[in-house]
Formats: structure tokens, C-alpha cells, sequence
């Protein structure tokens, strides 16, 4: 009985957009579960969610807790999970097989076709492969400063293996297609998506690990169709609709049981990227205290203006 209308985004747009409204403009919100509690103190651009007319029975208990927790402000939980997903090496194996770990993307062995975001993914995974923690970091701003400016140099000094700085998926995956790019960072499902064209392109966890993300379900602050956003969540978790997403979309939910429905092959190529000891070390992204994101911007905008 209501009519959806989706506006596709990312995280640092779907900020922007409520910054710029106060909140306003968008009925339903599905930022990453690192995203909220840091621009909510900052920005107030969220509403606390009513749990009690959000089906938790709907949900993997486990997700959920972890999200809630890390979802909370001031006692008032701001997200439920949905999708989720890691982010990693999409690599063409038959041309760079040797490529193990984001830094390995600085090799010779693929100069000039290598392609990345300049987006904290990348600061994040080359300051794991360069065998700093900057998750452990993240409540100290001077030390964090430190890892950002170690990330930086190495990133500058990677520039010229660099084909193209990808904006959008379907961008890296025509660069990938064509040869252009044989070593990439970017989401498992791409990489699974790719495998169906050429066999020889698929999603690598990284040795020093996958990082993990969790897309939520939010209310922005001055959402006007409260009730429609909580029928869709409660839609949106059934398993039966919680399948057909994943098979749309290629990312896995925290639907309880809704991965019985998904197809064989999916499942084939999530097992064969993903042994028990790749998931065992994904790297979840924790909860971004405030600031963090400014310290980060400054820091991509350098790397881009280095030549």
C-alpha cells in the first residue's frame, strides 16, 4: 500500500544531504552502521528509531545486537542492519595472481592497471597491510594523524601504478572487463558479478584481511513517512524478500533465513573467496568518532593533488 521511491547514494553524499537539510528530504536512510553514531553527535541528522514496531524475530540476533550497540547515542539506538558485505582485491588471476594484500597494488607486476577509490577503504586497508591498526586508533586524533600520514606517502608514491581512481561500480567494472585493469580494490560482489563474464576475475580477501561493513536502516530527523519506513523495513526482512535482494544485489542480509533461498552459485564463489580463515580475519569497521572523517577528507585531498 505504499509507493518507493529509492534514491541510490553512499555514505559521504547521504551525509551531505542531510547536513544539508537538517535532516531532511529522505523518509528512510541506509548509511553503514559506522556512519551514525559520529555525524548524529555532530549533526543531529537522525531520529532514534521505535524498536517496538521493528520485527526483531525478522533479523539474525546476533547483527542486530552488534548494530544496535554500535548505532547508540545517548541510550537511543539510531540503526537496524540490512545488507552486508566486505570490501577487498577484485583481481584478473591469470594477470596479477601475485597480488595477496592492498600494498601489493604498488608492485611492478601491475603498473598502470591498478585501480582503487580514494575513499577510506583504501586508507584503511593499506594502513592494515602496512601492519598498523588504525581501528585502534580511532580515539586518539594524533595517532591516528600519524597512520594517515605513513597511508598518505605510500599512496602518492603508488600514484603511477594507477590507471583511474573509480567513482562508480559499473566504471571499474568496464575497466576490468577490458583488460585495462587487472588488480582493483572493491566489494566481493563485484568481483562475484565479474566471475560470471570471465572466469578469471574474481574477489580475493587480502592477507591482512577483508574489510567488513554493515548497511542500516535509519530515519532521518525529519523523515515524514515514519510508519511507511518501518512496514518497509519489516518487508525488506522477510526471507523470501530478503533472498530475492541478494540475488538482485549480490550482498547477503541479516535477515534470519535468508540465505536458504539463494542461489547455488553465489554461494559457490562466496565459500571459495571466503574460507573460514579469511572470515575468521575481516576487519568490521567499527564506529567512527567525530572529527575522524575531516582528518581523513584533508588527507584524500592531498593524495589527489600529489602529482
Amino acid at each position: 500500500g505504499h509507493t518507493v521511491e529509492v534514491t541510490k547514494s553512499n555514505n559521504e553524499e547521504m551525509i551531505a544531504k542531510l547536513r544539508a537539510t537538517n535532516g531532511g528530504g529522505f523518509d528512510l536512510a541506509q548509511p553503514s552502521q559506522d556512519r551514525i553514531a559520529g555525524p548524529q553527535i555532530e549533526f543531529g541528522i537522525y531520529k532514534p528509531l521505535d524498536l517496538s514496531k521493528i520485527d526483531a524475530s525478522q533479523f539474525i540476533p546476533s547483527m542486530l545486537e552488534a548494530t544496535k550497540a554500535n548505532t547508540t547515542v545517548d541510550g537511543e539506538v539510531y540503526g537496524v542492519p540490512h545488507v552486508w558485505g566486505t570490501s577487498g582485491l577484485v583481481l584478473n588471476t591469470a594477470m596479477a595472481g601475485d597480488v595477496k594484500d592492498y600494498t601489493d597494488l604498488c608492485s611492478d607486476a601491475v603498473a598502470g592497471k591498478v585501480s582503487y577509490r580514494l575513499k577510506r577503504a583504501t586508507l584503511t586497508g593499506f594502513a592494515f597491510a602496512m601492519g598498523m591498526d588504525p581501528f585502534a586508533a580511532y580515539d586518539d586524533e594524533e595517532a591516528y594523524q600519524d597512520i594517515l600520514d605513513k597511508v598518505e606517502a605510500k599512496l602518492i608514491e603508488c600514484k603511477p601504478n594507477v590507471k583511474a581512481y573509480w567513482g562508480g561500480g559499473d566504471e571499474l567494472k568496464n575497466l576490468l572487463r577490458s583488460g585495462e585493469v587487472t588488480a582493483a580494490m572493491a566489494w566481493d560482489t563485484g568481483g562475484w558479478q565479474l566471475n560470471d563474464d570471465n572466469p578469471d576475475i574474481t574477489f580475493v580477501a587480502p592477507t591482512s584481511g577483508a574489510l567488513g561493513w554493515i548497511d542500516t536502516f535509519a530515519i532521518p530527523a525529519r523523515g515524514r513517512a515514519d510508519e511507511a519506513a518501518y512496514a518497509w523495513i519489516n518487508f525488506v526482512m522477510q526471507p523470501e524478500i530478503a533472498a530475492m535482494i541478494t540475488g538482485a544485489a549480490g550482498n547477503f542480509t541479516a535477515s534470519k533465513g535468508g540465505d536458504a533461498n539463494v542461489d547455488d552459485a553465489l554461494k559457490a564463489k562466496y565459500q571459495k573467496s571466503f574460507p573460514q580463515e579469511a572470515i575468521d580475519n575481516v576487519k568490521w569497521y567499527p564506529v567512527v568518532p567525530a572529527g575522524i572523517e575531516a582528518l581523513e577528507g584533508a588527507t584524500l585531498d592531498r593524495i589527489n593533488a600529489a602529482n
